[in-house]
């Protein structure tokens, strides 16, 4: 049997990476999968809890989190897609498209 402690702490230090991924990088895909990597650190502790409290409604509300972070990742691949097709960049820091 594995303690919820060993599951809390790989989801902190998954999006621990994830944050420091999306503060420290410019490339926009970069950044899109540090963001599903600290949604995949919020799933693990949704599911550890409801593995320690025995409650079934955890597990279905990290589907449910799965989904979004799945559309998530259609619509932002498509919006990098698109700006990298105008600007043959996907850098954060070089895209002024939105400024005006």
């Amino acid at each position: 049997m594995i303690p919820i402690q060993d599951f809390l702490l790989l989801a902190v230090g998954l999006f621990a990476i994830g944050v420091l991924g999306v503060i420290l990088r410019r490339n926009a895909l970069i950044v899109l999968m540090s963001i599903e990597l600290m949604l995949n650190a919020a799933n693990l502790t949704l599911v550890a809890f409801g593995r320690a409290h025995h409650d079934s409604h955890a597990h279905a509300f990290a589907f449910i989190v799965m989904a979004v972070a799945a559309a998530e990742a259609a619509v932002g691949l498509a919006i990098v897609v698109g700006i990298f097709r105008n600007r043959r960049s996907v850098n954060i820091d070089e895209l002024t498209l939105m400024k005006h």
